[in-house]
């Protein structure tokens, strides 16, 4: 029998059962009609119906498919958990707290609720895109919503303007904290929450995506005693994790480190660290103006937001204070140009910058499954020269092992641009053309770099499209 092609199942049939189920019971819904269950299964019996049966207090019918279907099935429409438990993730008295656990524990870094005029759904951000888990009825929808409201702390009255609160969730071992941030639409009120994790341990430079001379030229810029690091790229683009990263190497017992974040996403012990407060006046800038009466030596601000942010910033660095921070720009050099737009002098800017950095998040090709395909002219952006040593690419196929995505993780791309006293020449003449000195100096830039992986077949080209573009 030959395999299928469509693997996707509906997501109002995929509810019927968890992942736990799915896998024990080795059970697809393939349709609900009548007070039945129709599943697929390798394994049909009359022991598995009479189980099924009690397990889900439906009638169930039983459709045999083949054991590599199965297989399949199972990996791209059901996640499996951390966990040997067997939960029911129905609608009804805990089905919050496991619906939170599960997306922890198959790596969601987002959830969002979302209404719309016939029905409400759920989706779990999983490496970097949203995949839809499950629908929830309009009239079920509210009492989540309150739920969620209430355990956040948030106004259940208030409906009319966005609110933003923190969850903590405890269970034996493992606690992590979630960000609620609630938003009015047309039908109703979306809510997206951030999971924080609270373990830093397992971050490491070393592992994030650095190339051998990158993260050669990133220790030797945060080991100034002053100055300020910068780290740009999109919302979701790994900064605040490399930010972690560099605070974990900088953190000793001779060193005071404090910061100041939106919000605290890990907790990392011997380092001060404040979460911002804007409704009672703590904010980036004056938090700033207080660290600078803490005897700091290390100061991480979560984010260069305004001109105010910058000035202290730029202060905290002139009197003798390495200042770790990121802002939204699209290259490393283009952070320059954003700092002059937002009113700071350019000799300011060029006496304090150490090093500034871009990054993007790409997503892994798996290894077991990725096929190699011949790179042609269309694949790539308008006026995009194709390099004579990229004959060929990788795309992604899907598998077992990759949950038929095609993907297997995700890794960093970084620009480096350390400020020598050639840069800061051109920074403090406001001379922001430096395409010569990157081709002179064999500086690694986005693009570059999305190219190197693109060779070595490590991602595809959908996944670094956007860095290619001239």
């Amino acid at each position: 029998m030959p395999l299928e092609t469509d693997l996707n199942i509906s997501t109002s049939l995929l509810q019927l059962i968890n992942s736990e189920q799915a896998y024990r019971y080795r059970i697809i819904p393939i349709k609900a009609q009548n007070g039945t269950l129709s599943f697929k299964s390798d394994v049909p019996s009359e022991n598995l119906k009479n189980e099924l049966r009690v397990v889900l207090g439906k009638e169930i019918e039983l459709i045999h498919e083949t054991t590599e279907n199965m297989k399949n099935y199972l990996a791209t429409n059901f996640r499996k958990r951390d966990t040997n438990e067997i939960e029911d993730l129905h609608y009804g008295s805990g089905f919050l707290e496991k619906l939170l656990l599960s997306a922890k524990d198959i790596g969601s870094s987002d959830i969002h609720f979302e209404p719309y005029e016939n029905l409400c759904r759920v989706r779990f951000r999983l490496d970097g895109k949203l995949k839809e888990q499950y629908v929830i009825s309009l009239e079920e929808y509210p009492i989540i919503v309150n739920q969620l409201k209430i355990k956040a702390g948030l106004d259940i009255s208030e409906k009319r303007l966005p609110q933003d609160g923190r969850i903590t969730v405890k269970k034996q071992l493992d606690e992590f904290d979630i960000r609620v941030s609630s938003l009015p639409t047309l039908y109703g009120e979306k809510i997206v929450l951030r999971i924080l994790s609270k373990d830093a341990n397992h971050i490491n430079l070393e592992y994030l995506g650095f190339t051998k001379r990158e993260l050669k030229t990133y220790r030797e810029s945060i080991k100034n005693p002053n100055g300020i690091v910068l780290i740009s790229g999109p919302t979701g683009s790994g900064k605040t994790t490399t930010l972690y990263a560099t605070l974990k190497l900088l953190n000793d017992n001779r060193t005071n480190i404090i910061t100041i974040e939106d919000p605290i996403e890990y907790t990392l012990e011997g380092v001060n660290q404040v979460q911002l407060k804007e409704n009672i006046g703590l904010d980036f800038a004056s938090a700033l103006r207080t660290f600078l009466r803490q005897d700091p030596d290390v100061i991480m601000v979560g984010e260069i937001r305004d001109v105010k942010t910058a000035n202290m910033a730029i202060r905290a660095a002139l009197t003798g204070h390495l200042v770790l921070s990121t802002i939204h720009t699209n290259s490393a050099w283009a952070t320059i140009s954003r700092l002059i737009d937002m009113g700071i002098p350019a000799f300011l800017i060029a006496s304090t910058l150490n090093v500034s950095v871009a990054q993007r998040l790409v997503r892994k090709l798996c290894n077991d499954c990725k096929e190699e395909i011949n790179a042609t002219k269309n694949m790539f952006p308008d006026n995009f020269q194709i390099p004579q040593d990229l004959k060929k690419l990788y795309s992604p196929v899907g598998c077992h092992n990759c949950y038929h995505t095609g993907y297997q993780e995700r890794k960093a791309i970084y620009e480096i641009i350390p400020v020598t006293k050639t840069l800061v020449t051109h920074i403090k003449n406001n001379d922001l053309e430096i395409d010569d000195y990157i081709v002179d100096n064999n500086i690694a830039t986005l693009k570059t770099n999305a190219i190197d992986l693109l060779k070595k077949g490590i991602t595809s080209i959908d996944e670094v499209y956007s860095l290619l573009i001239e």
